[in-house]
């Protein structure tokens, strides 16, 4: 998505410098740092420091982390020592393991000789993959948008609210939550978005106003007590949240906050979306 006038993904590789480059989150929104990603050591610090963040991108830089050890050792010790070191990390981030078994598995049957350029490939259709996936989220989600858009009257916008940061920074682009609206706005829907602040670690005040600020949406930040107030009052059309597990039953787990908004959208009637 757009910093300026800019295109970034959350994690890329330099083609000119040979090096996987990251967006550093800790430093945001009061500076955009591009950083690089080298040893092995850099990978897991990235991970486990929150330098990126959110469980996508969390596996497309665990992917690209085992690409790197493979370009410096391809050999079986170092493939299995490299999943037990990122996996150390982030032990509970679904994509991370995810990420490292399918490296993994990709890997352990080639010979050594050819695991560096696999590894690399794997790494970047891993990345691909997620832009995608995030990409079609924004298409279908467009058309609930759409659907309230037109029952509105011309030039009224779409309220919507969300919770924490399920955006592009939390993926490789597009994000999950925030796509439908990256969507909206390339179709010419007036969109204006209400950022829960999201404590403890504030990933909505500190990052998702950023991304809405960076992109040209119109927003205001909340304090996260302020959701059910905005419902009561008509100021929401609907929430759009992430979701970090979904069971089989649709029961959803997410950020601390999220049960507090959907509880005030059921009983005030907002379509609530994860």
């Amino acid at each position: 998505m757009k910093v300026g006038d800019k295109h970034y993904r959350s994690i890329w590789f330099d083609q000119p410098s040979g090096q996987v480059q990251i967006i550093d989150q800790r430093w945001l929104p009061h500076e955009f740092r591009v950083v690089d990603l080298t040893t092995r050591d850099d990978f897991a610090t990235a991970i486990r420091d929150m330098w990126v963040r959110g469980a996508p991108l969390i596996g497309a830089t665990a992917a690209y982390g085992v690409a790197a050890e493979m370009a410096r050792d391809p050999s079986d010790d170092s493939l299995s020592d490299i999943w037990d070191f990122l996996h150390e990390t982030r032990p509970t981030a679904i994509n991370l393991r995810w990420a490292l078994d399918e490296m993994n598995a990709l890997l352990k049957p080639l010979p050594e000789g050819e695991r560096a350029a696999a590894a690399m490939k794997r790494a970047h259709e891993i990345a691909d993959e997620d832009v995608e996936c995030n990409r079609m989220i924004g298409v279908h989600g467009l058309e609930i948008i759409r659907k309230i858009a037109a029952k509105k009257k011309p030039g009224e916008v779409v309220n919507i609210l969300t919770h924490c940061n399920a955006g592009w920074l939390a993926t490789v682009d597009w994000g999950t939550a925030t796509s439908p609206m990256y969507h909206a706005v390339q179709d010419g829907i007036p969109i204006h978005v209400w950022v829960d602040e999201t404590r403890p670690r504030n990933q909505g005040a500190l990052l998702t106003a950023w991304e809405m600020n960076s992109h040209g949406i119109p927003h205001h930040l909340i304090v996260d007590n302020a959701g059910g107030h905005l419902m009561q009052h008509g100021q929401v059309d609907l929430c759009i949240v992430g979701t970090d597990r979904t069971t089989a039953h649709g029961d959803v787990c997410n950020k601390i906050g999220t049960y507090l908004k959907a509880l005030a959208a059921h009983d005030n009637g907002v379509p609530f979306y994860v």
